[in-house]
């Protein structure tokens, strides 16, 4: 019988490798496995700065407070110039 008193030990999430891009797509995943709308919540987000409109599944909210919201922001409107504007 495991005894029921032992205390358990978070893991925490590796830190340092990801890029914005990375946790951005990982975000947007979590948010949809949850049932959210991904866009309004990550633009939520980044208006306000408030984590809660971020789920904590899978470590999302952990992850996108790594990031400052300017970051965000540079992220979204690279991958915007090089995906959309060069066509």
């Amino acid at each position: 019988m495991t005894d029921r008193f032992e205390t358990m030990k978070l893991s925490p999430l590796p830190e340092g490798n990801e890029t914005a891009s990375d946790i951005l797509a990982h975000v947007y995943r979590a948010l949809q496995d949850k049932g959210y709308d991904p866009i309004t919540q990550l633009v939520g987000f980044v208006l306000t700065g408030d984590p809660t409109y971020i789920t904590s599944y899978q470590g999302a909210r952990s992850l996108i407070c790594r990031l400052e919201r300017d970051e965000i922001l540079e992220e979204l409107v690279r991958y915007y110039v090089e995906n959309r504007l060069d066509k």
